[in-house]
């Protein structure tokens, strides 16, 4: 009966989630096998076919004796579920090491289909990538559609582009209107200095007239 019960939690723990038993090594384990098995499907990854099957079949197993470690079962061993995840682990690493290196390989020989591939798989660091993958999108648009993580990244250009014009179209705003303040000051200050330099102007006429005016009067005195 018990048997039975552990095979019924298994097998609906299987869809459901992951031993919570060392979880922070596992659950990167057990959640990036769909994506490693995933590289059987490309050419560049066809010499890892078997390793990669191996692989599946220990993830496997791994999972099934994290579960028995975590109802209790008296022949489950955590220590020895420890180590077999850390043994899985160092290939899980690998794959994700090999995907990465042929990632940039896709970018210098510019060989788009390994490029869409590697793009959608899980296993890239596709953030660290971010601008080489639209870069290259807008290089061979022609021949990519753009779906998944492209797609994103893509919308979240059009996003930033979109941010930083209407930012631009401010600060131009802002700065033209400042333009206009000061050149209207300095016309302000030209209407003021021109009034000032006529006053001057007309007051000092006005002093020679006065002055023209005595020495004629003082002349017609001495006549």
């Amino acid at each position: 009966m018990k048997n039975i019960l552990f095979l019924l939690f298994f097998s609906l723990s299987l869809f459901a989630e992951n031993p919570h038993v060392y979880s922070a090594l596992g659950d990167l384990i057990y959640n990036n096998v769909p994506a490693i098995e995933a590289l059987t499907k490309l050419p560049t990854f066809s010499i890892y076919k078997e390793k990669i099957q191996d692989y599946t079949k220990k993830v496997a197993k791994t999972k099934k004796d994290g579960f028995a470690v975590e109802l209790g079962y008296k022949n489950a061993d955590s220590k020895r579920y420890l180590n077999a995840l850390r043994e899985l682990s160092k290939v899980n690493d690998f794959f994700v090491r090999e995907v990465n290196l042929q990632f940039k390989d896709a970018l210098k020989q510019e060989n788009t289909t390994l490029f869409v591939a590697l793009v959608g798989n899980p296993l890239l660091d596709t953030q660290k990538y971010k601008q080489d993958i639209i870069k290259y999108y807008f290089t061979h648009k022609d021949s990519i559609q753009p779906t998944g993580i492209i797609q994103k990244y893509l919308e979240e250009d059009a996003a930033l582009k979109a941010r930083q014009e209407a930012q631009r179209k401010r600060y131009k705003s802002k700065r033209q209107r400042e333009l206009e303040r000061i050149r209207y000051l300095r016309e302000k200050d030209k209407e003021a200095q021109e009034k000032l330099e006529k006053e001057l102007d007309e007051k000092l006429k006005r002093k020679k007239q006065e002055i023209r005016e005595y020495q004629e009067k003082e002349l017609s005195k001495t006549i």
